[in-house]
């Protein structure tokens, strides 16, 4: 079914169902750059409102507005058919808004339960009731089914469970309009049901959701209302009944595409990377999260490993990069045994890891966007103490053309990019050390359809010219994108392989996990 353009609908337009909070006319300027212009939006009682948009689009400007963290620069903003005015967060959760941010906002150090009341401390007459903190906590894990100890401390957690604790946090307020920013993003597919099953129970009390994702078709299934930005502007809006994947894609972006294939014209080359009998301990100490991993990738060889949360992804790329240890094994690069070297030895022989985490472990925040690009180049305009600028700069300036990456220059802070771009600066950091065997885990997580097209076809471009990629992913289409072979794994082992007889279907059953309707 094809959906009515934007412009086919006035801008101010309102669905039947009552319009509790609503920018009017709203725009964000940062000096010269316009993040928003003249907004309209509506966030309905009891429903789910989804904001669609590229990175830089301006969905996260628009919900630091709604959430007090920003006040926009025009319009105004109406709670309850009131004109109001929300100076901080704090106001804001005083007036029943709350956010879950894309990018965590837990105090590493500190144990879940003080991160849930952090500033709002339930009080007793002897002082912070850590008691009832933790019996709310725990019951705040059991509706979200995940067995997390209130007291482990957040830095000894997986992503995933980090982003259950963010939720967590949001949830504990009781707020009446949330605000849920990439809310899945590090989140197994058994998780996210569990998500949208309280989502539908918080929307049967009446609360209001605005909901973020880069993963379309998953946003459709819980969507009730979707509104789409392009450059800062509003470009479509409708109900659930009349859009689809191919209506959100055109409005982003201007026209349909998809992520790729896998290229073609060349022959693939001797083993890059050869993993025998690879066996890595669980962090837990109980058992292993890989299980004797036997796994050949050839130069110019694309490989995608698909898998369920603790299905060893992240654990065997994080071994082959030298960031865990191995009891059992080889790591071959080349032909040559890597299992001895460090992480800085396995990158000079030319073996490199995109981590999971950019904000903790693929970019140095307080660091401009050239020095992050050249960071791990730096041997190749480092000699001694010196440092030779001319070459650093050219470094830099071929990392941002090479990788496309949309910034105001080198001096900028990262901080300043998209998730898409800060993305795109840890790839080129990588790509910068002329790496023949690249390790990519979970490339697109938290960027929009567009950046993972312009990421697919800077690897894909690579191979090419002989690279070896290999990435990880959960989302069961960006397999089918630009991979040569994908690599199901299940409990640690490798359950199956495809090349040109992949579907969706049988990766999924491979994985163990069952279709959602």
């Amino acid at each position: 079914m094809n959906a009515p353009d934007a412009d086919a609908r006035p801008a101010g337009h309102l669905d039947k169902a009552e319009v509790v909070l609503a920018a009017r006319n709203v725009s964000k300027s940062f000096g010269a750059v316009h993040a928003l212009k003249a907004v309209n939006f509506d966030v309905h009682r009891g429903q789910v409102t989804t904001l669609f948009g590229e990175n830089g689009a301006g969905k996260s400007t628009l919900m630091k507005i709604l959430s007090g963290i920003q006040l926009p620069s025009s319009g105004e903003l109406i709670l309850d058919g009131q004109p109001i005015e929300i100076a901080s967060t704090v106001e804001a959760r005083d007036l029943g808004i709350s956010i879950i941010h894309q990018e965590l906002s837990l105090a590493p150090n500190m144990n879940v339960r003080d991160n849930i009341f952090m500033g709002r401390e339930i009080m007793s007459s002897a002082g912070v009731n850590f008691a009832e903190e933790e019996r709310q906590t725990r019951a705040l894990m059991r509706e979200l089914e995940e067995e997390i100890d209130p007291l482990t401390t957040v830095e000894d957690l997986r992503l995933g469970q980090q982003q259950i604790v963010e939720i967590a946090r949001a949830l504990s307020v009781n707020s009446r309009i949330l605000i849920m920013d990439e809310p899945t993003s590090a989140l197994s597919a058994s998780e996210v049901e569990v998500l949208f099953k309280v989502i539908n129970d918080l929307k049967a009390k009446g609360v209001s959701i605005v909901y973020i994702s880069h993963h379309l078709e998953e946003a459709l299934t819980i969507t009730d209302h979707a509104v789409v930005l392009r450059d800062g502007e509003m470009t479509a809006q409708g109900p659930r009944a009349e859009i689809n994947l191919e209506w959100i894609v055109r409005n982003m972006v201007g026209e349909n595409f998809d992520l790729g294939n896998p290229p073609v014209g060349y022959e693939l080359g001797a083993p890059a990377l050869e993993l025998k009998g690879l066996t890595v301990p669980a962090a837990s100490g109980a058992g292993n999260a890989v299980n004797k991993l036997d796994l050949t990738v050839k130069a110019g060889e694309i490989v995608c490993i698909y898998g369920l949360m603790g299905a060893g992804r992240t654990e065997t790329m994080e071994c082959v990069a030298g960031r865990l240890h191995a009891s059992e094994g080889q790591i071959l690069l080349h032909g040559r045994d890597i299992g001895h070297l460090s992480i800085a030895g396995r990158i000079a022989a030319g073996l490199v890891l995109v981590p999971e985490d950019r904000q903790r472990d693929g970019l140095v925040q307080s660091m401009t966007v050239g020095r992050n690009l050249s960071l791990a180049s730096i041997r190749d305009f480092t000699r001694g103490v010196f440092t030779n600028r001319r070459d650093e700069a050219e470094i830099v300036d071929r990392s941002i053309r090479e990788v496309m990456v949309k910034t105001d220059g080198p001096g900028a802070p990262i901080g300043s990019l998209s998730g898409g771009n800060q993305q795109k600066v840890v790839i080129g950091k990588m790509l910068a050390t002329r790496p023949s065997v690249i390790l990519l885990d979970e490339p697109s997580r938290g960027i929009d359809v567009g950046a993972k097209a312009e990421v697919f076809r800077i690897l894909a471009d690579h191979a090419r010219d002989g690279m070896a990629v290999v990435y990880s992913t959960s989302e069961v289409g960006e397999c089918l994108a630009i991979a040569h072979r994908i690599i199901v794994m299940h409990r640690g082992r490798i359950a199956a392989q495809f090349t040109d007889d992949a579907t969706k279907e049988a990766i999924m059953a491979a994985s163990g996990e069952s279709l959602v309707a």
